[in-house]
């Protein structure tokens, strides 16, 4: 057992709580936290640990979306347009694939856990990330995407999702969690989706999906128009949008699942997801990459369920969540920053744990030891901490996860 001290900690639970010169015992799980005093006095022979001088103690970050295959990319996929980026992906795929080697991912996976991430929720549409994630320290919900849209193909498509799918069951821990992602209303035809669905369900597996991500999304799902038309007419002469928005959120119900983006959704979509259990994932620097638009927050019924990952470096330049953060403060200009700075850290702690239902984001009792230390340069007033936290931490001095320093 271990105990340490800070001035500050900040709980990220469901009071967004601030402990004042606070402590926290733990070992593998956190076994009590509150004053100084009165975990000193709980625990008198136990020797603790004091943080640096504006040090505060939160919970480790937690991305819920990231997408590792496409981590070699740099300067080789076209930004400013969805349509454009996505054949770009379709063009350099195999050529991206392949730079992204062992190494490469270790690499990444080290900068995430450097920059405070502790858990992550890894979208892999191939396979290629498995043995990285595998030996990972940090928690991982592992999610096995299926896409395909033509019906020819549904056998061979879900064969292939399914043998992949069980390379995570054969592997379950703590810290390796199998999961399922659907790709997308436009990309997977609704009898492959139904059938991992039906797999979620059965077995009790968290969802993700991307949903109404572009403009070109929200036309074809709507009337089969837009750039998606002469898109798929290169694949299939007279091809239609397999679903509406409406029907496609539905075949999630009875699954929690991770809507990713929602850029374009309606207001009564989002009232929908949210009434079956959704989850809203917003990526605001991968949104404004690819110029689809920004997430609009007054539609968001319930903050509860909103979270913030940072999707992959296909369409991003970093996976700190930090910088993610400062991007969601700077882009939605309109509301206040302070708020906003609570909303971030939920969308990375408490929310994205419950998302995919990890008992870690925040620094309760019962609840896995997955900590950082961030060390602040000046004095900090305990009603600016949060927002001071994320204009200002690039990188926590201390990471713990399931207790043990990392």
């Amino acid at each position: 057992m271990q105990i340490i001290q800070a001035d500050f900690i900040l709980t990220c639970n469901n009071d967004f709580e601030i402990i004042e010169d606070g402590a926290v015992a733990f070992d593998e799980r956190i076994l009590a936290v509150g004053k100084s005093e009165d975990i000193l006095k709980q625990y008198p022979t136990c020797e603790p640990l004091r943080a640096a001088k504006n040090a505060c103690i939160m919970p480790g970050l937690i991305n819920p979306h990231v997408h590792l295959e496409f981590s070699a990319n740099k300067t080789t996929l076209a930004y400013g347009n969805f349509m454009s980026w996505l054949e770009s992906v379709i063009q350099k795929r195999e050529e991206l694939l392949e730079l992204c080697d062992a190494e490469l991912l270790d690499a990444t996976l080290e900068m995430m856990l450097r920059s405070g991430t502790t858990s992550f929720g890894a979208i892999s549409s191939f396979g290629f990330d498995f043995e990285a994630c595998l030996k990972s320290v940090q928690r991982v919900v592992y999610f096995a995407e299926v896409l395909g849209s033509r019906p020819d193909s549904i056998d061979i498509l879900f064969a292939d999702f399914t043998s992949r799918l069980r390379a995570a069951e054969d592997t379950q821990s703590a810290s390796m969690i199998p999961a399922i992602s659907v790709h997308s209303p436009y990309s997977t035809h609704p009898f492959l989706a139904r059938n991992a669905l039906d797999l979620a369900k059965k077995r009790g597996y968290k969802v993700s999906t991307h949903f109404m991500e572009s403009k070109a999304e929200r036309d074809w799902l709507d009337s089969s128009s837009g750039d998606f038309y002469s898109f798929f007419a290169n694949f299939a002469p007279n091809a239609r949008a397999m679903c509406n928005a409406e029907e496609y959120i539905e075949l999630f119900a009875g699954c929690k699942t991770l809507f990713t983006h929602c850029v374009q959704a309606k207001a009564d979509e989002l009232a929908l997801i949210a009434k079956n259990g959704g989850f809203i994932t917003h990526c605001p620097v991968s949104n404004r990459l690819l110029g689809v638009g920004k997430f609009d927050l007054e539609k968001l019924t319930c903050k509860d369920t909103f979270t913030l990952g940072t999707d992959g470096l296909s369409s991003n330049i970093s996976l700190s969540l930090w910088d993610e953060m400062r991007a969601f403060l700077l882009m939605h200009e309109k509301e206040q920053i302070s708020s906003l700075a609570k909303l971030a850290l939920a969308g990375v702690t408490r929310n994205a744990a419950n998302a995919l239902g990890l008992e870690a984001g925040q620094i309760e009792q019962n609840c896995y030891a997955d900590m950082l230390v961030c060390s602040l340069d000046n004095l900090v007033v305990k009603e600016d901490l949060a927002l001071q936290l994320v204009l200002h931490t690039h990188k926590p001095t201390q990471i713990f996860i399931g207790g043990k320093a990392v």
